[in-house]
């Protein structure tokens, strides 16, 4: 019986850090200061202590959760680089090709 208990109990950590772990990034920074701000009124930790916490449980946890690799789309559009600009189809770039 105690086995059987002490298997659930694992098997319910590993579920809850799997859905932790793949939960949206905004979602998990809100349930991080929900549950930091529970555990500081509950008279667990310190103020200062559940602000640290809801910083650690909010933290990413590598790759897989889309909110400061950057990789998927660039901060600032991208310029057009000078090569294209220089075969454009411009009116001084005809000429110049056209005038031997």
């Amino acid at each position: 019986m105690a086995q059987q208990l002490i298997v659930g109990l694992i098997v319910a950590a590993a579920a809850f850090y799997a859905v932790w772990r793949w939960m949206p990034a905004g979602w998990r920074r809100g349930a991080a200061q929900k549950l930091a701000a529970g555990t500081h009124r509950a008279g667990w930790v310190d103020e200062e202590r559940a602000k640290a916490l809801a910083a650690s449980l909010a933290k990413t946890s590598g790759c897989g959760s889309c909110d400061s690799c950057g990789s998927c789309a660039p901060k600032t559009p991208s310029k057009q680089p000078e090569a294209d600009q220089a075969t454009s189809h411009t009116p001084s770039a005809l000429s110049s090709t056209h005038s031997r």
